[in-house]
């Protein structure tokens, strides 16, 4: 996290309250590709693979906070994503490696369009793939609990 995160919301918030747990607005993606698998990424911060995600800066909406970290985490650009669940419980609260605390308060968009070329590494990650649903990585229980809640969506927003 080098001189762009000192810019960010975050980081400047985190200037003020170190790092105290707080509440982070943040995106996620489910991409699949014409092939049914799903994309993920391997994070330089965890070390662990993942959706595309981050959090939402001032004056973004989410929408527009999705496209900018899918570009910045994959290069391709969302063309069009559904929300389909938030997940803001406590129970979803975990610390970076950085020993910051975090509380999410994540909007996830299933993104049904998208174009371009995957970048495998970015500033962010080591890898991008596209990963079969019955061969995944080692993932976050959170990135499961989200596959699973988007196999049952029915069309009712998932809150937890």
């Amino acid at each position: 996290m080098g001189n762009d995160f000192e810019k960010s919301y975050m980081g400047q918030l985190r200037k003020l309250v170190g790092d105290q747990r707080i509440i982070v607005p943040g995106v996620r993606a489910v991409i699949f590709n014409k092939q049914g698998r799903v994309l993920l990424i391997h994070r330089t911060d965890s070390g662990r693979w993942g959706m595309p995600a981050g959090a939402v800066e001032l004056g973004d909406s989410a929408l527009d906070a999705l496209k900018r970290e899918v570009r910045e985490e994959t290069g391709l650009n969302v063309l069009s994503a559904t929300p389909f669940a938030i997940y803001s419980h406590s129970r979803y609260s975990f610390s970076y490696p950085n020993g910051d605390k975090v509380q999410m308060f994540v909007l996830v968009f299933r993104v049904d369009q998208w174009e371009g070329e995957l970048i495998r590494e970015t500033d962010e990650t080591v890898g991008a793939e596209f990963f079969p649903l019955d061969n995944l990585p080692d993932l976050h229980e959170v990135y499961v609990e989200t596959l699973n809640d988007l196999k049952n969506y029915n069309g009712e927003f998932i809150v937890k």
